[in-house]
């Protein structure tokens, strides 16, 4: 296989100076509204903020992979005196619950890091975060190729054919296609 450079863009989280404000989930959500920034939907946000408001507690978590099943860990955190499941910082979209998909289709979301903005843009969420909470980077790194992640248009058809079966999804696309 051959290496191949690909530019890494990744956003920090420093929980510890997180007030809840939410902005982040706010800004994502406008932004991937249709048309966009119509509408505010937090829960179409790639962005979450994971919140326990009798202990102060912040944590932005970022939609990750799609995960066509659930996970077999059931590990707990305890933060401050107080338990957490494994699936609460999970950033997976998962049959096992509804955080990070398309409300209306049920569809997994995945941060995308506000791609089709400008090059050398961060994305919306790190410049709307007046608190320094999320940091962007950049590296690059060299993978093999076949390392490459699945595209978004690949990882949503994924999520239907488990969803409904791959021929229901391929009998749709055909009486779509024929549509005029």
């Amino acid at each position: 296989m051959a290496k191949i450079k690909k530019m890494i863009k990744s956003i920090k989280v420093d929980a510890d100076k997180c007030n809840g404000c939410r902005s982040c989930e706010i800004i994502c959500s406008s932004y991937h509204a249709t048309p966009k920034y119509n509408s505010v939907n937090p829960a179409r946000s790639r962005i979450q903020v994971i919140r326990d408001q009798m202990r102060n507690i912040w944590v932005p978590v970022f939609a990750g992979e799609y995960t066509p099943s659930e996970c077999m860990g059931r590990e707990s955190y305890i933060i401050d005196g107080k338990e957490y499941s494994e699936c609460t910082f999970c950033r997976a979209s998962c049959p096992a619950r509804d955080r990070f998909k398309e409300p209306d289709s049920g569809l997994p979301l995945r941060c995308d890091m506000c791609e089709d903005q400008g090059p050398g843009e961060k994305p919306l969420c790190v410049q709307w975060c007046y608190n320094d909470v999320l940091i962007y980077e950049e590296r690059e790194e060299e993978v093999e190729e076949d390392e490459a992640k699945l595209g978004n248009m690949e990882t949503s058809l994924e999520s239907l054919v488990d969803k409904f079966g791959l021929q229901k999804l391929v009998d749709t696309v055909v009486r779509m296609s024929q549509k005029d």
